[in-house]
């Protein structure tokens, strides 16, 4: 591979990393699971760029080949995706934007979204990230119209788990 295309590899994976990350903290458990699967999707990235032909945004792309990558591995490693428990998201919520009732209202939607299957998963973490739904068919392989289907069937599936 020439230095130029490289370079833009680079320089694309590092500006859209977050994407990979996001990724990862929703299909592992520990920082080492984490680490691995960013590496993989890393290594899938670097093999499948000289393949990409811009017709969609790069970050769409790396959506795709990072879920892709994410679903095929753990399906091939563990029959059941481990995700990140909630408690252990290594972020900082500021008490005064967010009273008890916000943080135990995500505390039960993130226990509903890893009781999804994968794919419902990727769908509702796409559309969490406010992805279009022509986004979401573009980086899950799928058209617009089953898109919205399935999203419907996932906010269903998450009416029931959250409702009983």
């Amino acid at each position: 591979m020439n230095k130029e295309l490289e370079h833009s590899f680079v320089k694309q994976l590092e500006e859209n990393q977050n994407i990979v990350h996001k990724i990862c903290r929703l299909y592992t458990n520990d920082q080492d699971s984490h680490n691995d699967l960013f590496q993989e999707v890393t290594i899938q990235l670097w093999r499948a760029f000289p393949k990409f032909r811009g017709d969609s945004k790069f970050s769409t792309w790396m959506y795709r080949v990072a879920l892709n990558t994410a679903i095929t591995l753990y399906r091939k490693s563990k029959r059941q995706i481990n995700t990140q428990d909630f408690e252990s998201i290594s972020f900082k919520i500021k008490s005064e934007e967010y009273d008890d009732t916000i943080e135990q209202q995500l505390k039960l939607m993130y226990g509903a979204v890893k009781k999804l299957n994968d794919i419902d998963k990727a769908l509702v973490f796409l559309y969490l990230e406010d992805k279009s739904y022509r986004e979401i068919s573009e980086t899950l392989g799928i058209t617009e119209v089953n898109a919205r289907v399935k999203m419907n069937r996932a906010k269903e599936k998450l009416r029931k788990i959250l409702n009983p």
